[in-house]
């Protein structure tokens, strides 16, 4: 008798498998600080970030919208930004993106169409204990995690 071999997955605790949506047709008007994976859809006014010693993911799709600054450690563009952005890991700038601002980085991917209107800044030297905090928070300070 043949029986399905059960595989047990485990997620890791560090907030990757959470992810919230910013859907089209919506605007956000504020700062937002997050943990896991972020997707714009729609219009964020005001600075995106995330820790930088997390996962933290954020991908802006066509169509999506950022004004202001962006400090996550893993970016994937393919809308518009306007501001600058830092990427502490990865940043992939995908056809459809649009970045006013400067861009800095530690590994980048840059496809063909992609725009940036401002300097490209690499960062590939600095060592993981020497990056600046994205971002801190405060006891004060309210976190939302998506679930």
């Amino acid at each position: 008798m043949l029986r399905k071999k059960e595989k047990n997955v485990t997620m890791a605790s560090t907030g990757s498998n959470h992810t919230t949506l910013i859907a089209r047709q919506t605007e956000v008007t504020g700062d937002i600080h997050f943990r896991g994976n972020l997707v714009i859809e729609g219009k964020v006014k005001g600075n995106v970030s995330a820790h930088s010693d997390s996962d933290a993911r954020l991908q802006i799709v066509d169509g999506g919208v950022i004004e202001g600054e962006i400090r996550v450690p893993q970016v994937v563009i393919n809308g518009n930004v306007n501001g600058d952005v830092f990427a502490a890991r990865h940043l992939e700038l995908a056809s459809k993106a649009m970045v006013e601002g400067n861009v800095h980085y530690k590994l980048i991917e840059m496809m063909k169409g992609a725009q940036v209107n401002g300097a490209l800044v690499s960062n590939a030297d600095l060592s993981s204990a020497g990056d600046t905090p994205m971002i801190g928070y405060s006891e004060d300070e309210t976190v939302i995690e998506a679930s």
